[in-house]
């Protein structure tokens, strides 16, 4: 794709470009074309067939605003019941109307000093729930976003008696719809087929992925049984398995775990260079990757997207796209953690080095709401909450179809800006993996992981930690192999 084409191109189906001009009004919820509303055949429609009528992501017919909103609604009705049942201290769920009118005009916003994993992670997740209801009833991207707003503040007003949290009005919906989107694109990547309508195993897999878009499917019939149109993206899908050797060299609180198992999984959608793909909607281009070991379970997990961008090309060596970014992590080694919210601006690109040799890569420079602390809880709330400038490098080296090196380093700066503590942290992430392929989809892998944490606060122990781990594991690939783009 030539250089100097617009942000966020739209890009219309076959289908929709054979249809005349005075037919097309503009862009339609899902980024395509959409006919002019004195067209449409919802104007003649009673309520029970507007009510059928199935879900067309090209045009937008048949997208549902009611359906989400009570869904969220109901989960947030639920959610409540449950804790105010099982979830001690169980009064702070006890809520009543008077807890949302007196949180909307008497209470104070807060940093709130919930446990780690639940602010960072739980919130988060339950953003990208109401994201996905929103997402898989036919709404796009940036409306999906308003709903997981809307549900983030309803929960803060009346789901709680304690004061509203402004880090909680930050990962539920922005993290939660960072999260959301990869959730959403790889579940109807997998509903996706050629030959119609996708079995049961793809349809469960698709609900364990993406719940949201599993229960509309399975609630509403054909209504929302259309699958989101990928555009076929060049894509590099990657599993591992196997076995890690963990050691700690610096001011370890607690005793590592030297010896455990690991899973690893990481898809990146909408790799550069393939022809005819544009980046027409936020997140045609995104990299999700996700770690579980044995010896704390959910050590990491990282996902980044392209939401406004152009395409570049050098000719037949390099071509890539540019723009801003949204990302979420959360990395949580044996010894501390680190999360955050942000938006970025870089880019993402491959070059052929020669005939079998091609370089990917990823370079994002930008700042988000993060927090960051060490395992040992010193004070009520054993983190600590800033903004976060923060930078990625991700190169992959591929050899053919034969051999891959991927180098990635990551550094957050959780800062005592906007912060109600007086410290601040740095912490530094390198990963670096040796890939060989066996014979077909089969290979194994070498991989060395190092994280490092620099604090300083006024009176904390455990300022300096680092933790390192090697692992050898089974290495399975997607289709696609290495992921490299043909385009010579």
């Amino acid at each position: 794709m030539a250089a100097g084409q617009g942000f966020a191109e739209v890009r219309a189906t076959e289908h929709v470009q054979e249809r005349s001009a005075h037919e097309i009004q503009g862009p339609s919820p899902a980024g395509e074309l959409r006919p002019r509303p004195d067209q449409s055949p919802a104007l003649s429609q009673t309520p029970s067939e507007w009510w059928n009528t199935p879900l067309e992501w090209e045009t937008g017919a048949g997208r549902s605003y009611l359906v989400p909103s009570a869904e969220i609604l109901a989960y947030l009705f639920l959610l409540n019941q449950y804790d105010r049942h099982f979830t001690e201290p169980k009064d702070v769920y006890r809520t009543t109307g008077n807890t949302f009118w007196q949180h909307l005009t008497d209470s104070k916003w807060v940093i709130d000093n919930d446990q780690f994993s639940v602010n960072q992670f739980l919130h988060p997740y339950g953003g990208s729930i109401y994201y996905g209801l929103a997402r898989s009833a036919g709404l796009n991207f940036w409306e999906s976003f308003l709903y997981s707003s809307a549900g983030s503040f309803l929960w803060e007003m009346g789901g709680e008696k304690t004061n509203p949290s402004i880090n909680d009005m930050i990962a539920t919906p922005i993290g939660g719809t960072f999260m959301g989107e990869p959730f959403f694109r790889m579940a109807s990547l997998l509903l996706e087929t050629d030959d119609g309508r996708p079995g049961f195993w793809r349809e469960l897999g698709a609900a364990v992925i993406s719940p949201p878009t599993g229960l509309n499917r399975l609630a509403f019939g054909n209504r929302f049984d259309a699958v989101f149109p990928s555009h076929q993206p060049a894509t590099f899908m990657r599993l591992q398995v196997g076995g890690t050797l963990s050691s700690s060299s610096q001011n370890v609180s607690n005793s590592v775990k030297e010896h455990g198992a690991v899973g690893d999984f990481t898809i990146t959608y909408g790799l550069p260079g393939k022809p005819g793909y544009s980046y027409a909607r936020p997140f045609d281009y995104f990299d999700f990757h996700v770690t579980a070991v044995t010896a704390n379970t959910l050590e990491s997990l990282n996902t980044r997207g392209l939401l406004l961008g152009r395409t570049y090309d050098s000719g037949d060596s390099t071509r890539g796209v540019w723009g801003l970014f949204g990302s979420f992590d959360y990395i949580s080694p044996q010894v501390f953690r680190v999360s955050s919210t942000a938006l970025s601006l870089g880019t993402t690109w491959q070059s052929w080095l020669s005939r079998m040799v091609a370089l990917q890569g990823t370079a994002l420079a930008g700042a988000g709401y993060g927090a960051a602390g060490s395992i040992q809880r010193t004070e009520e709330r054993d983190y600590h909450y800033g903004a976060t400038p923060q930078g990625l490098l991700a190169l992959r080296l591929i050899f053919g179809d034969r051999a891959m090196i991927d180098l990635t380093g990551r550094e957050y700066y959780v800062s005592r800006v906007l912060s109600s503590d007086r410290g601040e942290e740095n912490m530094l992430r390198g990963d670096a993996t040796f890939t060989l392929r066996v014979f077909g989809q089969h290979g194994v892998a070498l991989r060395y992981l190092v994280s490092h944490r620099d604090a300083h606060y006024p009176s904390v122990d455990y300022r300096d930690q680092t933790v390192e781990t090697i692992s050898l594991m089974y290495v399975l690939l997607g289709n696609s192999g290495f992921g490299a783009v043909e385009w010579r």
